[in-house]
This record gives C-alpha cells, structure tokens and sequence, in this order.
C-alpha cells in the first residue's frame, strides 16, 4: 500500500531499529536474582516491555509497585543495564541500509522511545550517529508514549509538523503513539508482537522487512 509523500520519520527503538531483547532479559535477571526474586523468560520480557523501564520492572517483580524493594531493584536493573546494553544488542538485518538510503533521499529522522533518555542517547549515537539526529527518551519532565509529547518534541527540533511526519514501529504503544500525535503509523512486524496486535490498533501499513519502508514511503 502506498501512502502520500512525507519528509519526516519518527523512528521507535527497541523491536523496531534494534534488537535489544537478550541484553532487557539479562539485566532484568540480574536485577531479580540480586533480590532473590525468580528470573523472567525472554517470551515475559518480550510481553512486559514497551512502556518503559518501570512498568517492565512492576511486571517482573512479584506483587509489582507495591513490592516494598521495588524502587531498588528498577535502580539495580538500570544501573545494570546501563553497563551492559550492548552485549547482545544489534540493529535488526537491513536497518542500517534502509537508514543509510533514507538520509540520502533527504528524509528527517528521529527517535522516540520509552527506554530511559540516557540509554536512547547512548544506544543511537553509538549504532545510527550517522542518519540520526534527534533521539528522545523517557525523562521526568517530559510524559511517556503513547502521550505525543515525545513525539511532538522531536518533530519541533527536526523543524517538522505532523502532517508530514510518519511514526514507525512495532507495537500496540507505537500505534497509540502516533494516533495521539496525529502522524501516519507503519508497523512492522519484526519486533516483540504481532502483526495481529498492530491490526488490532488499526495499522493500514504494515510492513514485513525495512527495505519495504522505502516503496511505502514513495
């Protein structure tokens, strides 16, 4: 399916740009076992992430936010995980080209995502310094998506509005995200669910490998 001529992507990160899955599960382990708490499979990580790191803590410890060690072991788990996010992490086959031919084509790009900022930063300056410029995290003073303002904080620094702007990724999240922001939604399906959910939201572009980003855009 085609869509109308756009300028501006917004990016998702994880499931949608990189595989960070084995490196989320490794450091949520590390942080449950430090507080004798039972380890998570790779399937409940896949389930639990997508809107930030402190629901993904709340639904692998027992009991939750309510747990009284709770704010230690989200501590503990980013404290680990800034430490060891790129043990296993990569971009997933094709990303890097489709990026690379996407700045050539003259597009803005842009990353939003739930992940805490710092770890956003990091984690796109090391693997898409070169095609990205504007990448934004979950911070204190900024609300989390799918609340478009995130989203609508990139767009202002790429100078960009959301009518010429398209949201891609990979999630239930990322739907509402972009519905919330008034920006077109392409899912994809090689990130942490289903096209079913992405359908579900009311995905009209779904798209199974990055290359195919370039013919929808066209």
């Amino acid at each position: 399916m085609k869509i109308k001529k756009y300028d501006t992507i917004i990016f998702d990160l994880d499931g949608t740009l990189l595989d960070t899955l084995e490196d989320l599960k490794d450091s949520v382990n590390y942080a449950m076992a430090f507080y004798g708490f039972p380890e998570r499979s790779l399937e409940e990580v896949r389930t639990f992430v997508g809107n930030g790191v402190g629901r993904l803590i709340e639904l692998a410890i027992p009991e939750g936010a309510d747990n009284p060690l709770y704010k230690k072991c989200l501590k503990t788990f980013k404290d680990h995980y800034s430490q060891n996010m790129q043990n296993k992490t990569a971009p997933y086959s094709g990303i890097m080209e489709t990026l690379r031919e996407l700045k050539d084509r003259g597009y803005k790009l842009a990353v939003v995502s739930n992940k805490f900022d710092a770890a956003v930063k990091a984690l796109v300056r090391d693997y898409f310094g070169d095609y990205i410029d504007v990448a934004a995290g979950e911070s204190d003073n900024v609300s989390r998506k799918p609340a478009p303002d995130t989203v609508l904080k990139a767009l202002a620094e790429l100078g960009s509005v959301p009518e010429k702007a398209v949201y891609v990724g990979d999630s239930e999240v990322d739907a509402m995200t972009a519905r919330n922001s008034n920006l077109t939604f392409i899912g994809v399906t090689w990130g942490f669910r289903t096209r079913e959910i992405l359908e579900e939201q009311g995905a009209k572009t779904i798209i199974d490998e990055p290359g195919q980003l370039l013919s929808v855009l066209e």
